[in-house]
């Protein structure tokens, strides 16, 4: 198994060294693009100091994204459309008179349709 590859990042001025695993630089940078930015916008709030808390509550505040993202209920796939069912007669013409019943039945005889 490879060993990990360690990269240097910056998250509010402060230099880290990470471990990173094989391939996985570009998802590790962006996730400390995310905390510093997370991190920068509660200290320019200016309504917290200390960097522990900067860094609990940008944990709180992602954590609570990655929740409300996880129990948002997945889009369902959108249903088939059947295909249309088209009266014709034996030579293969449509039948309009047939066809337009069924688009008054669709349309629960509202009246509005010829």
């Amino acid at each position: 198994m490879p060993s990990p590859k360690q990269i240097e990042a910056t998250i509010l001025g402060q230099s880290y060294v990470l471990a990173c695993p094989p391939g996985g630089e570009a998802l590790l940078l962006e996730a400390v693009n995310i905390v510093d930015r997370e991190m920068s916008a509660i200290r320019d709030a200016g309504k917290v100091k200390a960097r522990e808390r900067m860094a609990v509550l940008t944990a709180l505040n992602l954590a609570y994204q990655r929740a409300e993202a996880d129990a948002k209920p997945a889009t369902p796939e959108p249903k088939p459309v059947p295909a249309p069912v088209v009266a014709t007669f034996d030579d293969g013409s449509i039948d309009l008179e047939a066809l337009i019943r069924r688009v008054d039945t669709a349309l629960d005889n509202d009246g509005h349709l010829l």
